[in-house]
């Protein structure tokens, strides 16, 4: 037979006492979403370490579950303080543009209406006049021909 050594009760113990100092740390630290998920793979990887540290394990889950709790009602308090923003900042400042684009066209409609120049009305008389067309047709050809000149000297 084979002689199996075996450690002194002194050592076992002093490690054991050392394996159940750092279990019951991972007991104070569990609340810690990151510890608690790692502990849990940890545990459902063993089936025997689950079933001595099943407290452990349930402790685990319930801070999971606190913390979802909690993400969940963070989300509900950020989308109503997006909501509240949104009513009481920007919805007044696009009502304030639309209502100060829409007066624009208001203010513009309520502008007195431009008085035509006496000439304008007097030019459209005479132009209607044939001797009037005449004349300035002639006037038109003349003033067009010294710069025909010009041009065909420069070329």
């Amino acid at each position: 037979m084979t002689q199996v050594r075996s450690h002194s009760p002194r050592k076992r113990s002093g490690v054991y006492s050392e394996e159940e100092k750092a279990w019951r740390g991972f007991y104070q630290r569990v609340g810690n979403p990151d510890i608690a998920v790692e502990i849990l793979h940890q545990l459902d990887a063993d089936a025997d370490m689950k079933r001595s540290h099943l407290a452990l394990y349930l402790c685990c889950k319930e801070s999971l579950r606190t913390q979802k709790t909690r993400q969940a009602r963070n989300k509900r308090i950020g989308q109503f303080v997006r909501w509240l923003a949104d009513k009481m900042c920007v919805a007044p400042l696009l009502a304030m543009w639309r209502w100060l684009h829409q007066g624009r066209d208001v203010a513009v409609e309520c502008l007195p209406e431009i008085r035509k120049e006496p000439a304008v009305r007097q030019v459209n008389r005479l132009a209607r006049d044939a001797e009037f067309a005449q004349a300035k047709s002639d006037f038109d050809s003349q003033s067009s021909a010294p710069a025909k000149a010009g041009i065909e000297k420069a070329g």
